[in-house]
């Protein structure tokens, strides 16, 4: 455990067939956030709603050492285009279940039922936490704001997942 804040480098990746830089509002936030919050953007992109397309960018970060954690927004809804999860989730080596529980609850709260539609979802590649979440900044702030932010922190208390990273690896 540390007092000591612990900057990590996190990776962005908007899912959208139809965003550019001067239109990605939700990977904007979170770049802000995660520089605000102390962290190193390690690099942001954008592709489009292509599983072979998603899956080659997070898996070019996961077999890269620098990001410890990497971030997406967009295509975890319902539609025949939303394909984020099924891209990202076989590259999963352990998922974390409570990430996507938790959001839809604290989603709830700002949005009602319609959460339902929500497949957010986490889990840890290699030596990398990876989090999928929806497209709408709503729920990229939501989700960095009420969940990330936190258990990125190694100051965070009772525990976070930051403090887990040096045992990813462990067998």
């Amino acid at each position: 455990m540390t007092d000591a804040f612990l900057p990590l480098q996190i990776a962005v990746l908007t899912v959208s067939d139809s965003r550019t830089e001067a239109t990605d509002k939700s990977g904007r936030l979170l770049a802000e956030r995660i520089e605000a919050a102390g962290h190193r953007l390690h690099e942001k992109a954008i592709c489009p709603d292509d599983v072979h397309e998603i899956r080659a960018r997070v898996a070019r970060w996961i077999a890269d050492a620098a990001p410890d954690v990497v971030i997406t927004t967009g295509g975890t809804g319902l539609t025949g285009r939303d394909v984020t999860p099924q891209a990202v989730e076989v590259l999963f080596d352990r998922r974390i279940d409570g990430f996507g529980e938790m959001f839809r609850v604290l989603s709830y709260e700002s949005i009602g039922t319609s959460t339902l539609q929500s497949r957010a979802l986490a889990g840890v590649a290699k030596a990398t936490f990876i989090f999928c979440l929806p497209g709408s900044s709503g729920a990229c702030a939501d989700g960095w704001d009420r969940l990330i932010r936190d258990q990125i922190d190694a100051r965070t208390r009772p525990c976070n997942l930051h403090e887990l990273l040096p045992r990813l690896t462990e067998r």
